[in-house]
């Protein structure tokens, strides 16, 4: 039978991935996939307590964490866009400043 420790223990698995993503990377694409991997892995923790706690309040803030995932995504991927059209590539290194 899975218990809560189980989902615990993916989320962990997910949320150090995300951290190592974010920290060796340097593509842009990949730092935002790392973020989502982390967005992720709060999300299994506030459902697997909200359902330990026999109560509903995980499942809607995990409702609110995907939703700002979905808006951080977008706006994340427009920003790379302009980004790439502007300096034509998508290292995080090479964007030293906001000014182009």
């Amino acid at each position: 039978m899975i218990t809560s420790v189980h989902y615990v223990a993916l989320s962990a698995v997910l949320l150090v991935i995300g951290t190592a993503g974010i920290l060796t990377r340097r593509n842009l694409v990949v730092l935002l996939m790392s973020v989502e991997l982390v967005l992720n892995a709060v999300n299994i923790n506030l459902v697997t307590f909200g359902r330990h706690l026999h109560s509903d309040s995980g499942q809607i803030f995990a409702l609110f964490v995907i939703a700002d995932a979905v808006a951080e995504a977008a706006v994340g991927l427009a920003l790379l866009i302009a980004l790439f059209r502007n300096r034509q590539t998508v290292l995080a290194d090479e964007v030293d400043s906001l000014r182009w």
